[in-house]
């Protein structure tokens, strides 16, 4: 069987070749009744630090489940360091982003609050596991973290400077995205944040302060206003066209 077409799930625990791990009582109800695997079934197991291992199902009750883990099929490896520093949006709109942004390789996600923020709040725990989803979806062999909510001027404040600051603008002076990240002024930079605001954009004294912020880069996403999720999707697929890891095999 190919192992693409198997089931892949993520686990807490730490995963060796030729031990089992018990899987909590919620992901044993998922892979019994939900996704109906019986013992001997294979599928594929990571935990963000150990790698990607095959899977098979060792014993199974009816609601307990011990996986046997075989062979390792991929080393855990380092991804591309760029956040994503989005002010929380309606619902339906920041799940839809954050699951895309998960797949678009991000490595952090980081809500901000802007004077145009309506949703001031995030569930951590949710966001977590639509992450853990996209991961297991996308074959990532690692979650990207999701932090509480912050105001845009503490973010600022402790901004690390290794990292450039890319804010996606819907006007103003700002260069194309595909040329200000073939720039060398970005090129030079391993780390990136893509910046993206509220609906209803950044208020002007916002964007000022982002224009005095250093290593800042302001950029265009086309000549069309994009809704917010759409913004965060379109420039993180940029950058990983550009500077991230889509020219690996």
């Amino acid at each position: 069987m190919d192992i693409r077409h198997t089931h892949r799930i993520f686990v807490s625990q730490r995963l060796e070749e030729g031990a089992s791990v018990r899987v909590e009582e919620d992901l044993a109800h998922y892979l019994l009744h939900v996704l109906r695997l019986g013992n001997g079934d294979a599928l594929r197991l990571f935990n963000g630090k150990d790698g990607e291992f095959k899977g098979s199902v060792e014993r199974a009750g009816k609601n307990k489940a011990l996986v046997h883990i075989g062979a390792q099929t991929r080393p855990q490896e380092a991804g591309v360091d760029v956040w994503l520093c989005c002010a929380p949006i309606k619902k339906a709109h920041f799940d839809y982003m954050i699951e895309k942004a998960t797949e678009l390789g991000v490595s952090e996600i980081q809500p901000i609050l802007t004077q145009r923020t309506q949703v001031r709040e995030v569930n951590g725990d949710r966001a977590w596991t639509l992450c853990k989803e996209a991961a297991e979806q996308s074959d990532r062999l690692d979650i990207p973290a999701v932090g509480n909510p912050v105001k845009l001027d503490d973010l600022i404040g402790v901004f690390p400077k290794d990292r450039a600051l890319i804010v996606c603008a819907e006007w103003g002076e700002a260069a194309p995205i595909h040329k200000a990240l073939h720039s060398e002024a970005i090129q030079k930079f391993e780390k990136a944040a893509i910046v993206t605001g509220p609906e209803g954009g950044f208020a002007a004294e916002e964007l000022e302060l982002l224009r005095k912020a250093p290593n800042t880069f302001f950029v265009r996403l086309g000549p069309r206003i994009l809704r917010a999720d759409t913004a965060a999707i379109a420039a993180l697929a940029c950058w990983q066209a550009i500077k991230g890891d889509w020219g690996k095999a």
